[in-house]
């Protein structure tokens, strides 16, 4: 474990003692930095007061790293030392918030979105994406990582006035109250809504499938020509970012652009769920057993007094989350009782020598 002193008048970081090897680094200086985007094994970062510049991990740290979530990602603050205009990233400051799924695929572990992220705008088309199940997805990692949701219903120029209200009562049915802001790309409706949501010194993320408006709404927030493709055919959007990267806007506040999600699997995720379902989690207060699962046991206050679509939504993300949470932790266990073996026998080989 590492502990580093902030200095603040200068904005640098002093290394004090390491204290997993009782290594002591003395006479070494290093600036903080926040990763502005991330291209594979090398980093934009952005020193504090400073400009961008490139920055590749030291080996130490990355030896040193136990997985990949140790690892920076877009949204990071960490401690870079700079010499000739390249930066050598030595560890990643304690993150406030953070964004992650389950890695996509079979292999069972995180996989790190964004860091330090205020607010997650959560954008789903009105016309050909939206899916209520599929939204309660999204605000379960947001709360998970302890990150304030606000739904944004985009493409509003393509379904009637009518037919708007119906989504969002399909959304207020599924006992979600989280804010709901609705926009268009093309007429503008609702942009200044989100605009004055935008606080300066805060960091604000999209979420949402490829092609629902997430970088075309980018150019209408920055007014810039941010990369974005056409629609297809069917009046829906292609997919744009490649990567994730924090953009500065105008105000001083910073965007991150994610790329679209395919996959968006639940992993340990107890209490995001249990914030993302308040009617189940306040009523479950009233179930005679505490333990209850709500599926059979007598005595249930949940049961019958919840939509059986939201219960239904709730006991899918619980199964999904407690079986990946019980797989990677025994993964995890195996890789550390892996690892021991191996240094037992290295240190038996060393004495042999």
């Amino acid at each position: 474990m590492r502990v580093w002193i902030l200095a603040s008048p200068s904005n640098r970081i002093d290394t004090a003692r390491v204290f997993g090897n009782k290594r002591v680094l003395r006479g070494s200086t290093m600036r903080t930095a926040r990763v502005m985007a991330v291209d594979r094994d090398l980093y934009t970062v952005r020193p504090t007061g400073g400009e961008d510049i490139q920055a590749r991990l030291s080996g130490r740290f990355r030896h040193e790293a136990e997985d990949a979530t140790k690892l920076p990602c877009a949204g990071d603050r960490v401690a870079v030392e700079i010499s000739a205009e390249v930066g050598v990233i030595h560890d990643v400051l304690p993150r406030d918030t953070v964004l992650r799924r389950k890695r996509p695929g079979k292999d069972i572990d995180f996989q790190l979105i964004a860091a330090n992220i205020d607010v997650a705008f959560v954008v789903q088309g009105c016309h050909f994406d939206f899916n209520v199940r599929r939204l309660d997805r999204y605000l379960v990692v947001c709360r998970d990582g302890e990150i304030r949701p606000v739904i944004v219903l985009s493409k509003t120029d393509l379904i009637t006035e009518d037919e708007l209200t119906g989504v969002i009562q399909r959304i207020r049915d599924a006992g979600i109250d989280t804010e709901i802001l609705s926009i268009s790309n093309v007429t503008g409706e609702g942009l200044s809504q989100l605009t004055d949501m935008i606080e300066p010194g805060l960091t604000y993320c999209l979420l949402g499938s490829s092609g629902v408006g997430k970088t075309t709404l980018i150019n209408r927030l920055l007014g810039t020509d941010y990369e974005t493709q056409a629609c297809s055919a069917t009046g829906q959007g292609i997919h744009t970012t490649t990567r994730r990267q924090l953009i500065e806007m105008g105000n001083g506040a910073y965007l991150v652009d994610t790329p679209g999600m395919r996959e968006l699997g639940i992993l340990d995720a107890d209490d995001g769920i249990s914030e993302s379902f308040p009617n189940i989690t306040d009523r479950a207060a009233e179930c005679r057993f505490s333990d209850c699962t709500h599926t059979h046991e007598p005595g249930c206050a949940v049961r019958g007094s919840v939509d059986e679509g939201e219960l239904a939504s709730y006991h899918k993300l619980v199964r999904e989350s407690e079986w990946n949470a019980q797989t990677y932790h025994e993964r995890r266990l195996a890789d550390r009782q892996f690892g021991k073996q191996c240094k037992a026998i290295m240190k038996h080989k060393s004495r042999d020598a």
